[in-house]
């Protein structure tokens, strides 16, 4: 992903699915730094402290506590500072509504998270592929 190595945001709950993602960018040789969030409430707090290096690219879950991932979207693509970020969901929901609901809301992309580590990497692979040639403004 590169984008001088900024850090991924990974917005996720889930403990497994933390470290088959942080596994599977290891495997493809994934150098940018992963800073993690349990939640949209932390992951908002972090991207508003001045101090804290502005990620290249953040990959949402949508089924969390406290804040849930379309409810982070719309705090996040209706703030001036936060709304350029490219935000990729990474969900097990088969919901259509989550679908359409995360467009509207302006993500860059929507990825059901696979079971199979495999097929994973792969999905992990496509995501930085398509990144690292992608110039953001």
């Amino acid at each position: 992903m590169k984008l001088a190595n900024k850090p991924l945001l990974l917005v996720e709950d889930d403990q497994v699915d933390v470290m088959t993602i942080k596994r599977a960018l290891k495997e493809i040789h994934v150098a940018n730094p992963v800073v993690h969030m349990e939640n949209g409430e932390d992951a908002i707090n972090y991207l508003r402290e001045p101090g804290n290096e502005r990620p290249c690219i953040i990959l949402l879950d949508l089924n969390m506590p406290v804040m849930s991932g379309l409810e982070f979207l719309q705090v996040v693509k209706n703030d001036e500072a936060l709304r350029r970020f490219p935000v990729i969901v990474l969900t097990t929901s088969e919901e259509q509504q989550d679908k359409l609901n995360s467009f509207n809301l302006g993500v860059a992309g929507y990825m059901a998270k696979p079971v199979d580590y495999r097929q994973f990497v792969e999905v992990m692979r496509s995501i930085d592929l398509y990144w690292t040639i992608s110039e953001l403004p």
